[in-house]
């Protein structure tokens, strides 16, 4: 069982670390070079190649997290419902966990957009210029909001998973199993 755990264990957060990573990477590597392209018609071109790249890695990352966190609960399950805090702290998870996937998604939708109608000429990866087409400038803009959305919630997802780490040390499970707290 405990080998189980473990590939579990390294799906949940290889993924999630690959996720969080990579999002944030794009972000600020990704979007910041195919901005400092020279021709403002590449910016968007470059910027789009480089997430459909991403995409497949991506999707595999967020299918190792779902998968070993699934994994986690149904292994943790007495846990969860017997120490105080454990139900809470997963709840809580599952939701950003599902909200940080929708705006994966939709930012991907996003950039789908974006990419049909690139190269176009823009300021930056997600600034728009006076000669970007209006369904590529409208990308660009949710586009610059959401490029953060997802690293900021999955570095939430990052504390969390260290908070139930430690919430599984045996001297926190009989704190949490007996009710009391520090």
């Amino acid at each position: 069982m405990a080998g189980r755990q473990t590939v579990i264990r390294t799906l949940h957060d290889a993924g999630l670390a690959a996720w969080f990573g990579g999002s944030l990477f794009g972000a600020v590597g990704l979007n910041g070079a195919a901005a400092a392209a020279k021709d403002p018609s590449e910016r968007t071109r470059i910027s789009s190649a480089g997430w459909a790249k991403w995409a497949p890695v991506n999707a595999v990352a967020l299918a190792a997290h779902t998968v070993g966190g699934v994994g986690l609960i149904v292994g943790n399950s007495g846990r969860i419902v017997g120490q105080k805090g454990a139900g809470t702290n997963t709840v809580v998870k599952a939701v950003i966990t599902l909200a940080a996937m929708g705006v994966t998604g939709y930012s991907g939708l996003q950039g789908v957009k974006l990419g049909k109608n690139s190269p176009a000429a823009a300021e930056g990866t997600t600034e728009p210029s006076a000669q970007t087409p209006e369904e590529a400038a409208a990308a660009q803009r949710k586009l610059k909001y959401l490029q953060w959305a997802i690293p900021a919630l999955t570095g939430v997802l990052l504390v969390m998973t260290a908070q139930q780490g430690e919430q599984q040390k045996p001297s926190e499970i009989v704190k949490g199993l007996l009710g009391s707290h520090r």
